[in-house]
């Protein structure tokens, strides 16, 4: 929306609405929508024209572009993968060597270990290549979604090899004795041991990836239909990959070349990431998928997997066409984000919480808010924006100006706050995205990850209350 509401209670109407209508309809961009229609009634406008104004604004933006360019990218790489046939290549390969669907979700998630430099690049790039191996051994696509999904924005916190520790050591430079970003990307290293939630994610991601614990809630059901009835979606279940990466056929001229056609383009995206996150702060994964594509489709060219121009572009075509479902929820929740901000529901829920943010307290309400913003945003990057300049400067104060332990704890419930809300949140992008690269139904993998996620969030809730009545300085009793 172009003008902020103050709307009170009222501005978390919309996203409660579309939860309400998503678990029970199922269907996530329907109930998005309908939350946006609601919420720009509440904003004043007329349904027509205030989706007209929230569409421009959330949807022209550099980040939505950026992201959507991203799964364009994803889905021309995919196609051409399918082509070459180095997919079922590599997967014969994997399903050689892993016999149980216990060996096949912990193949999954120690690649999700691996791809730790970007969120976005570690489901897109893992499941595709997982999925056949998973899908050979019964392993639900709920169940890859959710190992996808823990293994993405949780590692990026806990390794600090990324865009987000850069971003977060920026959002803490300028606040009491956190003079630049050197500092506040010292601050964020010594606040990894307190990030709680990232540490749970990704360790219960593990334990139920290598079936060490048993799974519960809807997870439990969805793996029962797979193991059972060989079932990998529900009946009815709507798989947020289109069906366009059924209709590539592969080129039948032996087996395909590993190297040229995988691990090369491979490579050089992994390499252009991470070095540019070396080289300048920031991983340029849009650039480093747009190198790979090229690479990879003067390879093919040369090495004639295609027909024609035409079929080229066909196959193209179709990569992108497939990924259309996952652009409109990205779409949808990237509008309700949007909304939600504008209404004032980040600040409501900060407005609500303040008076119990004392010292002992603060840990604990810094990680419950940040959990409540991120989940009703889906953004864990907007969700520190609001909340850095609000509970930073209190922390400090309470340890005398000092970057002491309990700062760090802070930081640590922050960082974990915002990636917990954001985690369970049907908005989130990484979500999304985990949904497309297991191609799940994305409400389902929703709802089977959310058990897990409370769980931690839980857990994470109760050290905290406990760390910040332990840790809280003594000036500040």
């Amino acid at each position: 929306m172009p003008t902020e509401y103050e709307a009170g209670i009222w501005s978390l109407v919309p996203i409660l609405l579309s939860l309400i209508l998503a678990f029970w309809t199922r269907d996530a961009v329907f109930s998005l929508l309908f939350g946006c229609v609601i919420g720009v009634m509440i904003a004043g406008y007329d349904p027509a024209t205030g989706l007209v104004h929230l569409f421009r604004t959330s949807l022209c933006t550099d980040d939505f572009i950026w992201v959507t360019l991203i799964e364009l990218c994803v889905g021309v790489l995919v196609a051409m993968y399918l082509r070459t046939g180095v997919m079922n290549a590599i997967s014969n390969l994997a399903i050689k060597r892993i016999h149980s669907a216990r060996s096949a979700g912990g193949f999954t998630w120690i690649m999700g270990l691996c791809v730790f430099f970007s969120d976005y690049f570690s489901p897109i790039f893992i499941g595709p290549v997982a999925r056949p191996v998973t899908d050979k051994h019964r392993v639900s696509r709920e169940m890859l979604a959710y190992i996808l999904d823990s293994c993405s924005a949780p590692v990026c916190t806990i390794i600090p090899l990324s865009g987000w520790a850069v971003y977060i050591a920026a959002l803490l430079a300028g606040h009491g004795a956190i003079g630049s970003a050197e500092q506040g990307m010292t601050v964020f290293l010594y606040s990894i041991p307190y990030n709680l939630y990232g540490w749970l994610a990704v360790t219960m991601a593990g334990l139920i990836a290598f079936q060490l614990i048993p799974n519960f809630g809807p997870m439990r059901k969805a793996e029962f239909r797979a193991r059972t009835t060989g079932k990998l979606l529900r009946d009815g279940a709507v798989p947020l990959s289109g069906g366009e990466f059924d209709q590539i056929l592969e080129k039948a001229d032996g087996s395909p070349n590993l190297w040229i056609y995988f691990l090369i383009p491979n490579l050089i995206v992994i390499s252009i990431a991470v070095g540019s996150f070396f080289a300048t702060g920031k991983t340029l994964i849009l650039e480093a998928f747009i190198s790979g594509i090229l690479y990879l489709s003067l390879a093919m060219a040369i090495g004639r997997q295609f027909k024609s121009v035409s079929d080229g572009m066909q196959v193209a075509m179709n990569g992108i066409k497939a990924i259309v479902p996952a652009a409109l929820i990205l779409a949808a929740a990237f509008s309700m984000n949007t909304l939600s901000k504008s209404l004032g529901a980040p600040q409501f829920v900060l407005s609500i919480v303040s008076p119990w943010m004392s010292a002992e307290m603060l840990p604990f309400v810094t990680f419950a808010t940040a959990s409540v913003i991120s989940f009703v945003t889906g953004t864990s990057w907007g969700t520190y924006a609001i909340m850095t300049p609000f509970v930073l400067p209190m922390a400090i104060a309470y340890s005398g100006g000092d970057v002491s332990s309990f700062v760090l704890l802070t930081v640590g419930a922050l960082v974990g706050g915002g990636l917990s809300g954001d985690h369970c949140s049907p908005i989130s992008e990484t979500a999304c995205l985990s949904s497309f690269a297991a191609a799940s139904d994305h409400m389902d993998h929703v709802i089977t990850q959310l058990p897990y996620a409370i769980s931690m969030i839980l857990i994470s809730g109760l050290i905290y209350l406990a760390l910040g009545f332990s840790m809280a300085p003594a000036m500040a009793v």
